[in-house]
């Protein structure tokens, strides 16, 4: 039984007696030794208020209640494995999107911090075992907390957008945020376009909240709008992309996921072939020539054909 568990059983037995529990009573319920009884107590007292009293008299230990009003363990209670994980997932955000929520997750962090304090471990151990390596992130910018705030409230927002060169401003209706290759993005219903658009995060240079309520796009026509074809700016698929790798890097390809529709086999040779649905194709080309000599388009033609264009101007900056 670990140190939370002790804590949590202390508080039910001295919670439901009627009468001071005496200490030999807690060392058996407890499975605990004499020692670890006092520390646990200690623990109670010290970190967690409890108004742990003792009896001389009765020779045993209880809840003070002068005050009439039960004591209950404080907060949100976790066991060890619990308070670790959520640690983990906190650990991951901060990597993620360092200061992204930090005024927010302060005090369930002060709280957790207190826990380990009974547990005599530490929030910095854990920090220093998780590793996360980002690639190409962008700065979020300074709107993630209103935009967050807008999908969740279902209202409207009136942004600056910067895309390339331009700059326009339109309203949106925000329907999800997406956290894509280290960088956030916005699905949304573009009232200017009247058609579902994707917006970069650090795109958006100015946001203001709008009293109306957002326009709903039902789950089915978002997923089948952002999740029919490859990439983040997707919209719905309408080509086919067949792709043949190498013997070499098959195995590693096998066991990737590179859409939800994909459709893939194991030819006689020990290549291996990936079907994947694509409407824009940049994205697309782009992972097709991270895989260099070992992956090599089939069809469409007109895919093959932008990729040996996009090689050639590569090839010519060497030669």
């Amino acid at each position: 039984m670990n140190h939370f568990d002790r804590i949590y059983d202390l508080h039910k037995l001295l919670a439901s007696s009627r009468y001071p529990v005496p200490r030999s009573r807690i060392e058996a319920e407890l499975e605990c030794s004499r020692a670890t009884v006092k520390r646990t107590i200690e623990s109670m007292r010290a970190y967690l208020g409890a108004p742990i009293a003792y009896d001389r008299k009765l020779k045993g230990f209880y809840y003070d209640r002068d005050d009439e009003q039960n004591y209950e363990l404080p907060g949100l209670w976790f066991n060890a494995s619990e308070l670790h994980a959520l640690l983990s997932v906190q650990q991951l955000l901060l990597n993620i999107q360092p200061g992204l929520l930090d005024k927010q997750l302060a005090p369930l962090r002060k709280r957790i911090d207190s826990l380990l304090d009974i547990q005599q471990s530490s929030a910095d151990d854990l920090s220093s075992r998780i590793r996360i390596l980002s690639m190409a992130a962008r700065p979020i910018g300074d709107h993630f907390q209103p935009i967050a705030g807008a999908v969740a409230q279902q209202r409207r927002l009136h942004i600056h957008y910067q895309s390339q060169q331009q700059q326009s401003q339109r309203e949106i209706s925000p329907q999800r945020l997406t956290y894509y290759r280290d960088n956030w993005y916005l699905d949304a219903w573009c009232h200017l376009r009247n058609a579902l658009r994707t917006f970069a995060l650090d795109a958006i240079t100015m946001v203001k909240v709008l009293p109306q309520r957002s326009k709903e796009i039902a789950e089915d026509a978002l997923e089948s709008h952002y999740s029919s074809a490859y990439g983040i700016f997707s919209g719905e698929a309408d080509q086919l992309a067949v792709l043949q790798f190498s013997r070499d890097a098959a195995p590693r390809i096998a066991r990737e996921a590179w859409h939800p529709q994909q459709q893939s086999a194991w030819l006689s040779d020990g290549s291996y072939q990936l079907k994947i649905p694509y409407h824009n194709p940049s994205e697309l080309i782009m992972d097709i020539l991270r895989h260099g000599p070992d992956v090599e388009v089939m069809a469409p033609k007109s895919l093959r054909q932008q990729l040996i264009e996009r090689l050639q101007k590569s090839i010519s900056h060497y030669v």
